[in-house]
């Protein structure tokens, strides 16, 4: 099965930025954050499959991650075992960041798993981007803003 060339879409905040065109088999989801400078801040990465093609639960998954400037990493590297969530249907990571300074930021990474359906597998390599918009109204992780 011949798959179309990578095709990087960055959403606007507060959209998820799909990281595949032309497939309709998977989904790579890289969804945005907002955090505070200096604050702990959460974005994921959710990988799904679509249309009878389901995540193979015995093979690797790995979600490699490049911070941007002055954005560092709890962890660069997410194996199946650090999922937040995983079954035949979805694998959801929670990315946890800290940004020094206010301003756009991103963190690059490299996602590879596989995807199964009845009669064959498919390995899959995605590149994803996740926007992080750092601001100093920004809410904390996990705590509402107070009106």
């Amino acid at each position: 099965m011949m798959r179309s060339r990578l095709l990087l879409l960055v959403g606007v905040l507060g959209t998820p930025a799909l990281a595949h065109a032309g497939d309709t088999n998977y989904a790579v989801t890289a969804n945005p954050a907002k955090a505070a400078p200096g604050a702990k801040g959460s974005a994921s990465v959710v990988l799904t499959g679509r249309n009878g093609w389901h995540l193979n639960t015995e093979a690797p998954i790995s979600v490699k991650l490049t911070p941007g400037a002055g954005v560092t990493l709890e962890k660069a590297k997410l194996t199946r075992a650090d999922a937040a969530e995983q079954s035949k249907e979805l694998a959801r990571f929670n990315v946890p960041f800290t940004a020094a300074e206010a301003g756009p930021k991103t963190i690059a990474g490299d996602v590879s798993f596989v995807i199964c359906q009845e009669s064959a597998c498919q390995p899959i390599k995605e590149k994803i981007t996740l926007a992080l918009d750092v601001s100093a109204t920004a809410a904390p992780a996990g705590k509402a803003k107070k009106k």
